[in-house]
């Protein structure tokens, strides 16, 4: 079986700088949870940065799905991001002027192979981002005809969730999904998430300062920094 995530002997620095991220190995299989955990400083978001393909310049090697990102362009790290990976920004990045479906709808429009994806699964996209809503505990006959900047912070954030998990991507990351949230609202969110992680095989890499979240995961990856 073919890895999600292989990487081996990675290492980058920024210009003038000591390493801030160093990994010897990381291997990942479909459907595996991992939790990276560290203070700031450690290099826990240049390091999804570096795995979502954004970041280069590293050495060593970066496999997702058995394709190694230093062979791709930067177009293609877009094509193979926009059709492999969902994203969960700290900060949400809805766009306001949406309403909840049409947010939820859009990576579909940036990636046919989800929009296959969403289709096969609930017959149309708008009924997958219905469903994920729904299974997110958003109703869309509820909550259509509100501007996401009407929502919650923890309601908000199910939206953002729902959008990463449109078109089931191989690959869902998540960066400090859980900062603005209290206890009680962020356990009931890696709740939801998880259970609809485990409708399919969506590997998930998440980062977080909060060592709490690591009891979700079956494996932790903890992260010191260089200072």
């Amino acid at each position: 079986m073919t890895a999600i995530i292989d990487i081996q002997q990675l290492e980058f620095a920024w210009p003038g700088s000591a390493p801030v991220v160093q990994l010897e190995q990381l291997q990942l299989q479909p459907g595996e949870h991992l939790f990276i955990q560290g203070p700031s400083g450690s290099g826990k978001s240049t390091l999804l940065n570096l795995i979502g393909g954004v970041l280069t310049g590293f050495s060593g090697e970066i496999k997702l799905d058995g394709q190694s990102l230093a062979k791709l362009s930067a177009r293609q790290r877009d094509r193979f991001r926009a059709d492999n990976m969902g994203v969960l920004f700290q900060q949400f990045n809805l766009l306001p002027y949406l309403n909840l479906v049409d947010n939820v709808c859009l990576p579909c429009t940036l990636s046919k192979q989800r929009r296959a994806a969403a289709v096969e699964r609930s017959g149309s996209v708008k009924n997958e981002a219905k469903r994920l809503l729904e299974r997110l505990q958003l109703p869309p006959e509820q909550y259509q005809n509100r501007s996401v900047a009407q929502l919650s912070i923890g309601q908000q954030q199910r939206v953002a969730a729902a959008r990463a998990l449109m078109g089931a991507p191989t690959l869902l990351i998540a960066d400090e999904p859980t900062s603005a949230l209290d206890a009680q609202a962020r356990d009931v969110f890696m709740q939801l998430l998880l259970e609809e992680l485990q409708q399919g095989a969506t590997t998930l890499l998440l980062v977080s300062h909060d060592a709490t979240l690591a009891g979700y995961f079956s494996r932790t990856l903890s992260l010191e920094g260089q200072n």
